[in-house]
């Protein structure tokens, strides 16, 4: 079988615009968690979430748009499609890879989801058609909104015609584009994927509707940056975020032909379903379980040889221990030789974007050996005794291989194990 690696990165988060900006800040445990300011909170029951800052100048992060995508296009797309684009730029770049004729070209595929897509678009589009009616439709409403437009629209700038394809299972659609991609070019489809996710959002109707279903964060609208704290006593709820991550995705020996620097292997990838509930996972963790246990049989290792776990982690009362009992069973109770951390306490959750941006964070974690603190962790629960966590510090240590949860609505699982690349 065709052995995977990864060639280039993208990220745009609510820490900021760029991958080494992006990890200097989450190791130096910065949040990116505030209060909303670009539209009317006053009768939403969260009023905060980690979003792309734009008050910051591109030296320190801050996003642009006019440096990235011309203002005609921008008004074209809805802003999840902008933040992928943007991602996919960064990652196509950093890969260096430039196919060269037709069969390179056809040879290189796309694969980039959403949770939810043109949410703000489309919330926007049914206002205007119900004030000014139909003749005010932008005929690019409906190319604006689609969740595979995004793989689209990237493969169309750079003429990409190998597998065009996209991903949509909630929070699990980074994870499952990055596991799906791989797989593609294990079974000789392509020699080259660009995946992720990208979402965004956080607009008033996605607000109001994941508040309704009790989902958010409340109790900290006042203290933004003590929000999103998974496996701690006091954690209400998920925080909403947005952004994007990108990688490239290259066959081994391509990679090494062309004289590519290589990141680390995607080495691993499992899935599962829950068929339990709509919204909340399996009580016994079963299906992450399944997933993680999958991820470790795809890559040929055993539990034992995991050094960290980014965890799907989300700050909501009922899922973080779910998981965090999943991993025990995982690792058979053997849990003092594996950290565990939650990057979500620093972003919040992207939704379709949180499993490629965690995955990134896994990648850079190899290559730094150096684990990302779980934020806010200051009274853990009972039941994470024993498990180090990695509370508030990130932490210096060997990483050869890492496992990378995502767990969405629905009940559908993706893990990943990320390798370094020998």
């Amino acid at each position: 079988m065709r052995r995977v690696v990864v060639t280039g990165l993208g990220l745009l988060t609510p820490l900021g615009v760029g991958v080494e900006l992006n990890w200097n800040r989450l190791i130096s445990g910065i949040v990116g968690i505030n209060k909303i300011n670009d539209f009317d909170v006053l009768d939403l029951p969260c009023k905060i979430a980690g979003q792309i800052p734009t008050n910051l100048d591109d030296k320190e992060g801050g996003l642009n748009l006019d440096n990235w995508i011309e203002p005609r296009e921008y008004k074209r797309i809805d802003r999840f499609i902008a933040y992928g684009i943007i991602a996919a730029m960064q990652a196509v770049e950093d890969s260096g890879w430039k196919p060269k004729n037709e069969n390179e070209k056809n040879r290189t595929g796309v694969i980039l989801g959403s949770g939810i897509g043109g949410l703000e678009t489309i919330a926007k589009t049914t206002e205007l058609l119900n004030l000014k009616g139909p003749r005010k439709v932008s005929p690019f409403f409906i190319p604006s909104a689609l969740i595979n437009l995004l793989s689209g629209q990237v493969s169309i700038r750079y003429g990409f015609k190998g597998p065009n394809h996209s991903v949509v299972t909630a929070c699990s659609t980074g994870a499952h584009a990055i596991g799906d991609a791989s797989r593609i070019i294990k079974y000789g489809d392509a020699d080259v994927m660009v995946a992720g996710g990208a979402e965004a959002a956080c607009c008033r109707i996605g607000m109001a509707g994941f508040a309704a279903a009790r989902a958010l964060s409340t109790k900290f609208n006042n203290d933004p940056i003590s929000s999103s704290r998974p496996w701690d006593q006091d954690r209400d709820g998920f925080v909403m975020g947005e952004g994007s991550g990108v990688v490239v995705l290259e066959e081994r020996e391509h990679a090494i032909a062309r004289g590519a620097k290589i990141y680390a292997e995607i080495k691993g990838y499992g899935m599962s379903g829950d068929a339990h509930h709509i919204t909340a996972p399996a009580e016994n963790g079963d299906g992450g379980f399944r997933a993680m246990k999958l991820a470790l049989s795809d890559a040929k290792i055993n539990s034992s040889e995991l050094d960290y776990i980014n965890a799907h982690g989300t700050s909501t009362p009922l899922g973080d221990m779910i998981e965090l009992k999943a991993i025990g069973r995982l690792l058979n109770q053997k849990i003092e030789n594996i950290s565990i951390s939650s990057t979500k306490s620093a972003t919040g959750h992207l939704l379709g974007a949180a499993g490629a941006i965690e995955a990134i964070y896994s990648i850079l974690s190899i290559i730094n050996q150096t684990v990302p603190p779980t934020n806010n962790l200051i009274s853990p629960d009972k039941e994470a005794t024993g498990f180090d966590l990695v509370p508030i510090h990130s932490k210096k240590r060997n990483i050869k291989n890492v496992l990378s949860n995502s767990f969405g609505f629905g009940g559908t699982n993706a893990s990943l194990v990320i390798s370094c690349s020998d």
